[in-house]
């Protein structure tokens, strides 16, 4: 009898590297990089090492100082470091110029992002979404992709050849863009025929920053089985499920609706994901109801909430009815002071969570545990009181 082997790729060894802005406090930036570490570790690369220099900005040309350059070379040299992970979008010369520093892969936030969503990608249309993503982040990249014929450059005569390939690639890709967009609108159109057989209905979205319980949520509310797991943008494709809440005891009526689960939002997001991916966002944009999830236990939770509200209003979808649901609640602890002297000792229960300023946001605001089951019935009878609302009932 064979035993089958199973065989395991070793995660690639990476590095991390990021500025930190003069004006923001070091422990925001650390945070910052243990999200780019995660963002890697879903990608599939183990973090070896972080590199970071304190800067007003990156430097246009090599995003650090020569200096600290000199060092990340060295490290990546001396330790066999496959790629170097940068926490912004790289200019095509800031690229260019690394490469001839620093002897590895150079990856930046946006690649980064977009080969996480090629990998979940599951239908046509979410990988058709993240190809044009991609096919447009590459387009003015082409001639980084070209550095072995700048190697031929120096003789007569092979600056025209390597202008006409790099020209050529342009065409391809320009033409696999319009391709791309062309089959993307086939696909919207298929996909608004469905929505608009759904109208009589009315429809929730779960919105939020990625990685915040989302699926979870859905689980609960629908009874359905939609993947949950510890990973950043787990879920890619809009997910709808048809809910049923019983009658009550006021209205002996229930309470049906379409509840979907879209993909999440992050801090830096690339705006060509942005644009291929406004056909998915279409169930946020066309919902009657949002329902904003946010990871409380997350030390930068606020800040999280900023970035979905701005990406709620690039997309259009800012003027909708809001229920906040603060989820995590059994991993809350607030953030302690550098004044604070003595350790906070408060036990953040529901009813101390409801004196505090999350609870003043406005009148749809719940504190939940999606993983333990805690307050849902509040948070149910929040989406039946909406519902009602709209109904007129």
């Amino acid at each position: 009898m064979k035993h089958q082997v199973i065989r395991t790729v070793d995660p690639e060894k990476a590095i991390l590297i990021g500025v930190e802005p003069k004006n923001v406090p070091l422990n925001t930036n650390q945070v910052y990089l243990d999200e780019l570490e995660f963002l890697a570790y879903t990608a599939g690369a183990k973090s070896m090492k972080r590199f970071t220099q304190r800067l007003d900005f990156p430097n246009p040309k090599t995003y650090f100082g020569k200096g600290k350059i000199e060092e990340i070379a060295a490290y990546v040299k001396a330790n066999q470091i496959d790629c170097a992970i940068f926490d912004d979008e790289l200019s095509p010369s800031q690229i260019r110029n690394l490469e001839e520093f620093i002897s590895c892969k150079i990856i930046d936030r946006s690649s980064l992002i977009l080969d996480i969503f090629a990998k979940n990608a599951r239908t046509a249309q979410s990988r058709t979404q993240v190809e044009l993503a991609q096919s447009e982040y590459l387009l003015p990249r082409l001639t980084r992709m070209w550095t072995h014929l700048q190697k031929q450059k120096g003789g007569i005569g092979m600056k025209g050849p390597g202008e006409k390939e790099i020209e050529t690639d342009r065409r391809v890709i320009r033409d696999k863009i319009a391709k791309l967009k062309k089959d993307l609108a086939h696909i919207d159109n298929q996909s608004s025929t469905r929505r608009k057989n759904r109208e009589s209905q009315y429809r929730v979205a779960l919105v939020g920053y990625t990685n915040v319980g989302k699926s979870t949520l859905i689980n609960l509310l629908a009874k359905s089985d939609v993947l949950a797991q510890d990973k950043l943008f787990a879920t890619l494709d809009s997910t709808v499920r048809k809910v049923v809440f019983p009658p009550d005891e006021i209205t002996y009526k229930p309470c049906i609706f379409l509840l979907s689960d879209t993909v999440g939002f992050i801090r830096k997001l690339p705006h060509q994901l942005i644009e291929s991916f406004k056909s998915t966002l279409a169930e946020v944009i066309e919902a009657d109801i949002l329902l904003h999830v946010v990871d409380v236990s997350h030390p930068q939770f606020e800040e999280q909430m900023t970035t979905v509200s701005e990406t709620l209003t690039e997309i259009g979808a800012s003027n909708k009815p809001v229920i906040t649901i603060f989820n995590k609640i059994d991993q809350y602890h607030p953030l302690a002071s550098s004044d604070d002297i003595f350790q906070d000792t408060t036990i953040y229960d529901i009813p101390t969570l409801e004196k505090t300023w999350m609870a003043k946001l406005n009148s749809n605001v719940v504190f939940v545990s999606a993983q333990k089951d805690q307050n849902i019935q509040k948070l149910k009878d929040l989406i039946r009181i909406n519902i009602d609302r709209l109904s007129g009932s």
